[in-house]
């Protein structure tokens, strides 16, 4: 069957280990997009916004593709939780995590860019945080140094001992690419992955 070459638009390799437990050939590639989050714009408008950014900015180069692109965000209280960038605004993440809830909105989107085709949905999970001693938040920072991820969270390693407990539809979606949704959507592109 000739199939359009599958795009993964992300330079992360969470979400690149993701896509290989599909057993299927794909590219991941950088795409540029600006993030930034616009006055007064919604997480969940967000992160639809961007995962769609991301998906055509890579097609306009790959016209022949299916693009996949996703972005995620963490709200906490109603306000977004971002990257912390340092050890210190870690910890304060954490402090205000502990015992506290976070949901992680992923946007997916995947775009045909041959016939102009596009999917778009928010796939949330969210995060009960364990009441975490100061020692606690210490060591996990020091262990896994999760400087670079949304909360200081990263529940593919260390970070699944901060969990009471999850809410949501696939687990995968936390990483920062919902697999489940992702399938669903390749099959309505004729792409079915257990037919070979």
């Amino acid at each position: 069957m000739n199939r359009p070459p599958l795009i993964l638009a992300s330079s992360s390799p969470a979400r690149r280990q993701l896509m290989e437990r599909l057993k299927v050939p794909f590219e991941a590639i950088s795409p540029e997009a600006d993030e930034s989050a616009r006055p007064g714009e919604p997480p969940e408008a967000l992160v639809l916004r961007l995962a769609e950014a991301k998906a055509r900015a890579v097609a306009e180069h790959r016209p022949d593709a299916l693009v996949i692109g996703s972005d995620q965000v963490a709200v906490m209280e109603g306000e977004i939780v971002g990257k912390p960038g340092s050890h210190e605004r870690a910890l304060e993440q954490l402090r205000a995590a502990s015992g506290n809830r976070i949901t992680f909105h992923t946007g997916l989107c995947l775009f045909n860019a041959g016939t102009g085709s596009l999917q778009l949905d928010r796939v949330p999970c969210t995060v009960w945080f364990r009441r975490l001693t100061p020692r606690q938040i210490e060591n996990y920072l020091r262990k896994e140094q999760p400087y670079g991820c949304a909360g200081s969270f990263k529940s593919e390693g260390l970070g699944v001992t901060l969990i009471e407990r999850l809410e949501g539809e696939d687990p995968n979606a936390l990483i920062g690419l919902p697999l489940i949704r992702l399938v669903k959507m390749l099959e309505r592109e004729g792409f079915d992955l257990l037919e070979g």
